[in-house]
């Protein structure tokens, strides 16, 4: 049975009984409270023999009566010393201080050492991942195949029904508006070239490098910090296992062999919706179509798809086993770092996206 915690003053002296728990203390807290509130206890002697239980929050509620100081006589058991103590060595925070947000200045410096922190991460990582190479090429026994295979199968195969059912909408959807606008002028046949062209160099491998970062590269980001929150790269670690070559290195080799084929694969899907639209808007026969396709598209263009499959197969893989092995022990860094990996991902990929508009401007451009 709870005994009621009281306090009395006594000759000078400030004396407390029974239960001091947080249970006890809640029925007489209001009562305690203004009597412990006087100015001149503080500066009593005080009495807790006969305490029977003393918890932490009663130990608080004290240790701020007594303005956070023992007082100049105290009479405690050793089991409540040892309580008060705790409470005493606990940090001090101060509660009236306001919160300052950083000014832009402050904003603009976080930003950039942030940039730098991560741009130094991942050139570490691209340098492991060559000495892994180097060490695989002199070991070729110790390749993991089967993590290869796992992760070819998770980020390309299970990544066909998707960009497939999204490149065929794209190519109906482009064809059909360029439709319209060729119709007005006489241009019907232009519209091999317009869909061959963007689609084949532009808008398939960008297509493809955004669904994969916002699935394959965020599902990675996941279960690298999700295998870090577990602490199984530690345990890795602890059994002698390379967590670069088990872990990263077979997500980047497969991630960068799957981007061009899901390039070609979603390509080839989108101009099958731009035959059929262009046959339902501008009656041109499917023949026909291939036919001036062949003409009007070299094969430089699809080169420079390809290409740019491989390396942004290889950006989005390399950013989200950066970040993912950035995560902390704690849910809201997984999600922080997972969302900050797919749009640095989608953000790189652009950025890569333009240098290759820019570096391969005079190539695959027919001569009309």
């Amino acid at each position: 049975m709870t005994t009621t915690p009281r306090l009395q003053i006594e000759s000078g002296k400030v004396v407390l009984t029974g239960e001091w728990t947080l249970a006890a203390l809640l029925p007489e807290l209001p009562q305690l409270q203004t009597r412990l509130a006087a100015d001149s206890l503080a500066a009593l002697s005080w009495d807790l023999t006969a305490v029977e239980r003393l918890d932490s929050a009663a130990a608080v509620l004290l240790w701020r009566t007594w303005n956070e100081r023992w007082p100049a006589e105290l009479s405690v058991s050793g089991t409540c010393r040892r309580t008060l103590e705790r409470v005493a060595a606990a940090p001090v925070v101060s509660g009236t201080g306001k919160a300052t947000l950083p000014g832009p200045v402050e904003r603009i410096g976080y930003l950039v050492l942030g940039a730098l922190d991560n741009a130094q991460g991942l050139v570490t990582m691209y340098g492991q991942m060559l000495l892994d190479l180097g060490y695989l090429l002199r070991h070729p026994s110790e390749m993991p195949w089967k993590e290869i295979g796992a992760n070819i199968y998770k980020a390309g195969a299970l990544a066909l029904p998707v960009t497939g059912l999204v490149g065929f909408l794209i190519g109906v959807t482009l064809s059909y508006l360029s439709a319209l606008q060729l119709r007005s002028v006489g241009a019907d046949l232009f519209i091999v070239n317009i869909l061959g062209i963007s689609i084949i160099r532009e808008i398939g491998p960008v297509l493809v490098a955004v669904l994969v970062a916002g699935r394959s590269g965020s599902a990675m980001t996941a279960q690298i910090g999700v295998m870090r929150v577990t602490e199984e790269i530690d345990a890795l670690s602890a059994m002698g296992v390379s967590r670069s070559i088990r872990v990263v290195l077979p997500k980047l080799l497969a991630l960068t062999v799957v981007m061009p084929l899901l390039v070609l694969w979603a390509s080839g899907i989108a101009l099958i919706g731009g035959m059929l639209s262009a046959l339902l808007q501008l009656d041109i026969s499917l023949a026909h179509f291939v036919e001036n396709l062949q003409r009007a598209v070299p094969v430089a263009n699809l080169v420079i798809g390809l290409s740019k499959g491989l390396v942004f197969g290889f950006i989005i893989a390399w950013v989200a086993c950066h970040f993912g092995l950035r995560v902390k022990p704690n849910t809201e860094s997984l999600s922080a770092n997972t969302t900050t990996s797919v749009v640095t991902a989608i953000t790189l990929v652009i950025l890569v996206d333009a240098v290759f508009a820019i570096a391969t401007r005079n190539m695959g451009i027919p001569q009309l």
